[in-house]
C-alpha cells in the first residue's frame, strides 16, 4: 500500500489497475460500447466549461454538506453502482461500501452485486445507502429484489432504464469477456427466494444452470413510463431512474411522481455516439427545474469536475470508474481515492470563491464557443 499513496492523478490510478488486474477484467471496467466515443467524451467534454472563480471572498470556513430528502450527507458525491466488483478484488462490493460509510458518502449496491444486498447494507452502517434496480423480465422477481432493499435499510431505489439490452461493447466480445461467467454477481439472485422458486434452484444447482436463469431474466425490454409509476406504488422507498438524457425524459420522471433522476449514459457503455453526460446535465437540469433531485455520473475524475456538474444543476455527483481502479488495493485504495476526492473538491470550492456547494452556478463558469 506504501507505493499507492502516492498515486493521485486519475490516470495513473487507472495505469495502477491495469497492472493488477486480468486483462479481460479490466477491459470491462475500463471500455466503451463501439468506437467508445461517448465514453471518451464523456471525460474531455468537462473542458467545454471554464471555471470563473471570484476573488477576496472570505473562504476560511467551508462546508461541502449537502441535503438529499430526508438525509444528510457530508458531500454531494456518491459511489455509483458497479456489478461484478469481485472481478476487482476479493473484498468486492463488501471493501468499497466500507470505505464509503466511513467517508460519509453514500454507496449504491448494484443488483450484479458479487456479494447480497444485505451484506452490503450491514457493511454501510449508519451511512446512507441506495440499492440500483435493473428490472428483470419477471416483475415478481423485481417486486422481491425491491422489497428486500426495503426491509434491510437501503434509503432508495435506483432503476436504470438505459439496458432493455446490452450495448455493442466490441472490447468484451473481443475478449470473450463476461463476468457473470467467472461466477461473479450472482449474489442477489441466488438469495432471492422468489427467483429460486421460479426457476426451481437450490444452492446445490449447478454454476451453468444459475448463470442460464439469471441471462434469462436479466434483461428487459418492456419497460416504460407507466412500469416505473406501478413500481413506485410498490414501495415506501424514493424511487429514482438512471440513465436519462434526453430533458423531455426529465419532465416525464416529474410528471409520473417520481424522486430523482440520474444524468447518465451508463459510462459509455451503452449506445456509443450518445451525447455525454455533462453536455446534457444543463437541459435536463433545467426540464427538472429543482422539483426533484439531479444526480449525475460519467467521466468525472475529479474534484473540479464535481464543481462543474454542480454548477450546471447537479445535486449529487457519482464516480464509477475511479473507485473501481482503486478497489484493486481493496477497501484501503477506495478510501485513500475517497479522501483525495474530498480534499480536491474542498480545494476547488475554496477556489472559485464560494463556502458551500449551493452556492455554485452557472454564474462561475463560461462556455467555450464551439
Amino acid at each position: 500500500m506504501t507505493s499507492f499513496a502516492h498515486i493521485t492523478r486519475a490516470e495513473d490510478l487507472e495505469n495502477e489497475a491495469r497492472s493488477r488486474m486480468t486483462p479481460g477484467a479490466f477491459e470491462y471496467v475500463r471500455s466503451g460500447s463501439g468506437k467508445e466515443e461517448t465514453a471518451r467524451r464523456n471525460q474531455t467534454a468537462f473542458s467545454r466549461w471554464d471555471l470563473l472563480p471570484r476573488m477576496l471572498r472570505d473562504v476560511s470556513e467551508r462546508s461541502l454538506e449537502t441535503r438529499l430528502w430526508n438525509l444528510t450527507l457530508r458531500a454531494p458525491l456518491a459511489l455509483a453502482p458497479v456489478g461484478f466488483q469481485t472481478v476487482i478484488h476479493p473484498d468486492g462490493e463488501m471493501g468499497a461500501a466500507r470505505a464509503a460509510a466511513d467517508m460519509g458518502l453514500p454507496f449504491t449496491a448494484s443488483t450484479v452485486s458479487s456479494y447480497s444486498m444485505e451484506d452490503i447494507q450491514s457493511a454501510t452502517g449508519c451511512a446512507p445507502s441506495l440499492f440500483q434496480l435493473y428490472w428483470p423480465s419477471d416483475d415478481e422477481v423485481a417486486v422481491s429484489f425491491v422489497r428486500r432493499a426495503e426491509v434491510c435499510g437501503y434509503d432508495a431505489v435506483v432503476v436504470t432504464v438505459d439496458t432493455p439490452l446490452l450495448g455493442y461493447r466490441e472490447q468484451d466480445l473481443k475478449n470473450r469477456y463476461f463476468p457473470l461467467a467467472e461466477g461473479a454477481g450472482m449474489a442477489n439472485f441466488k438469495t432471492d427466494p422468489v427467483f429460486r422458486e421460479r426457476f426451481g434452484l437450490a444452492d446445490s444447482s449447478s454454476q451453468t444452470d444459475w448463470q442460464e436463469a439469471i441471462g434469462e431474466v436479466l434483461l428487459n425490454t418492456t419497460l416504460t413510463w407507466e412500469r416505473i409509476k406501478w413500481l413506485k406504488e410498490q414501495t415506501r422507498l424514493p424511487v429514482v431512474v438512471k440513465g436519462i438524457l434526453h430533458p423531455e425524459d426529465g419532465r416525464f420522471a416529474v410528471e409520473h411522481g417520481l424522486d430523482g433522476i440520474v444524468v447518465s449514459n451508463h459510462g459509455g457503455r451503452q449506445l456509443d455516439g450518445a451525447i455525454s453526460s455533462i453536455e446534457a446535465l444543463p437541459a435536463v437540469a433545467d426540464a427538472v427545474n429543482g422539483r426533484i433531485p439531479v444526480f449525475f455520473d460519467g467521466g468525472v475524475r475529479r474534484g473540479s469536475d464535481i464543481i462543474k456538474a454542480l454548477a450546471l444543476g447537479a445535486d449529487v455527483v457519482s464516480i464509477g470508474r475511479l473507485y473501481a481502479y482503486a478497489l484493486t488495493h481493496g477497501e484501503a485504495g477506495v478510501r485513500q481515492v475517497l479522501e483525495n476526492l474530498l480534499t480536491d473538491l474542498d480545494v476547488s470550492l475554496a477556489l472559485t470563491g464560494c463556502t458551500s456547494v449551493s452556492a455554485l452556478n452557472e454564474s462561475l463558469l463560461k462556455e467555450k464557443q464551439i
